[in-house]
């Protein structure tokens, strides 16, 4: 039996164009949706996935304000069974801050007769790309860790984790539990959550946790946007007139028949 914890953030969906707030701090998101990262859809995935398949749990946990409950609840309507929301302004607490939170709930949960053999993240985050968090909270609890995995299995006391290598082939690591994973997308399919879920994830009480002591936040001097990319537009012709000149062009890109 394997019982996961998989954390979460709720960040700007960031399909559209992105803003950044007065101070250059972080998202202006006043006018845009809220989501989780595709890491971390991943993430839930395979928490459930492994827990399901061992006879575990899967707990799914956040580090944010109210609005953060619609993170949670998506991930308790796809098959987590427990949630912890973690009460703090997410801004204020960098990658140090956010993994210490996250420590001392497993703490308090272990000594309430809880233990978590795995516990996963997405890789980053898709607004601050800290890519901090999981070694920051291997180091703290003490465990293993292995970051940027995109496949999970368990077998007795011992982790299989499957992530790309940097010449396009796959890394295999075995670790022993308990321990620490993050998560790149691709290796899984994130479901869709059903309306029986849905309905079942609103019925579930959120553990909520006050957390101690004053973040230090991210040490952040501040974000930019790289410049918008020119576009340009050539005109080859109108109608047969242009066709000796797309055959130049294509000739130009590579393209044969």
């Amino acid at each position: 039996m394997t019982d996961v914890l998989v954390c979460i953030k709720r960040v700007p969906d960031l399909g559209g164009e992105i803003r950044l707030t007065a101070d250059g701090m972080g998202v202006d998101d006043s006018a845009l949706g809220h989501t989780v990262s595709p890491h971390e859809d991943a993430a839930v995935e395979l928490a459930i996935a492994v827990a399901k398949d061992t006879g575990g749990q899967a707990t799914v946990l956040t580090l944010g304000e109210e609005d953060a409950v619609e993170q949670l609840r998506n991930a308790l309507a796809l098959g987590c069974t427990r949630a912890v929301r973690v009460d703090a302004d997410a801004s204020a607490y960098g990658p140090a801050d956010v993994a210490r939170a996250i420590a001392d709930v497993v703490r308090a949960h272990e000594a309430d007769g809880t233990s978590y053999d795995l516990v996963l993240l997405g890789n980053d985050a898709s607004d601050t790309g800290d890519f901090q968090v999981g070694v920051r909270l291997a180091y703290a609890l003490d465990r293993p860790v292995v970051a940027g995995i995109s496949r999970v299995s368990v077998d007795g006391g011992t982790a299989t984790a499957t992530g790309g290598a940097p010449d396009g082939g796959t890394e295999v690591y075995e670790v022993p539990l308990p321990a620490v994973l993050t998560v790149m997308e691709g290796g899984v399919e994130p479901r869709y959550p059903s309306i029986p879920g849905r309905m079942k994830a609103k019925k579930v009480a959120i553990e909520e946790v006050a957390p101690a002591g004053t973040p230090a936040g991210a040490g952040r001097v501040r974000l930019t946007l790289p410049p918008a990319q020119p576009s340009q537009v050539t005109i080859l012709g109108k109608g047969a007139d242009a066709a000796g000149a797309v055959v130049d062009l294509f000739e130009q890109l590579g393209v044969t028949r």
